[in-house]
């Protein structure tokens, strides 16, 4: 009789759990290209330009270039997801924009790939970035999708930047603090090798 108890209040916790939609649930899986709409009277974001180049070796610093602008002038901040191949998603890393550019900046964001977690990535890891613009108001711009791979290939690190990007001594924006783990370091009950 108690296993019967026991298996029903289970059930019941596993359906609570998966059928009882979750307020952030919509934010933490949505990632369309145009965003979710605009709260009324406000206006979202908007992505009008971005590049980054797709290839790097393990430690590359990862310049993501982005300008973006908003009518209401309220843009407050960057939100970055990674989607590692062979592990997954990456909490939500966030990037708060200075005041002076709610309106409209062009810049770009640092990504320092070596991570002090993981002693080395092996070539070829494969990974996706995406990118979108929080505003005061919560909603949400466009999403951008940027690939990476880790290649040791030296000669595309040498890249000329598109227009509007192309100009100097556009301003870093923020850094991104994503620290990356190596799914091949695993072990049998989830422990490191080393």
């Amino acid at each position: 009789m108690n296993i019967k108890k026991t298996l029903c209040l289970f059930s019941l916790l596993l359906a609570v759990t998966f059928f009882i939609p979750c307020q952030g649930w919509a934010q933490l899986f949505h990632y369309a290209d145009e965003g979710p709409q605009p709260r009324p009277g406000t206006h979202a974001p908007i992505i009008t330009h971005a590049f980054a180049v797709d290839k790097g070796y393990y430690g590359y610093i990862w310049k993501i270039y982005i300008e973006a602008e908003d009518p209401d002038g309220d843009m407050l901040r960057i939100a970055s997801v990674v989607d590692q191949t062979g592990y997954g998603y990456y909490p939500t890393d966030w990037i708060y924009i200075k005041r002076e550019y709610g309106k409209h900046f062009k810049g770009y964001i640092q990504w320092n790939t070596f991570s002090s977690r993981t002693g080395y990535m092996t070539e070829w890891t494969q990974m996706t970035l995406k990118v979108s613009v929080f505003d005061r108001n919560g909603n949400e711009s466009n999403t951008v999708v940027f690939p990476f791979t880790f290649e040791l290939t030296p000669a595309q690190y040498a890249y000329n930047l598109p227009a509007p990007f192309d100009e100097r001594n556009l301003p870093r924006l923020g850094y991104i603090s994503i620290e990356l783990f190596d799914p091949s370091h695993m072990g049998y009950g989830g422990f490191g090798r080393y």
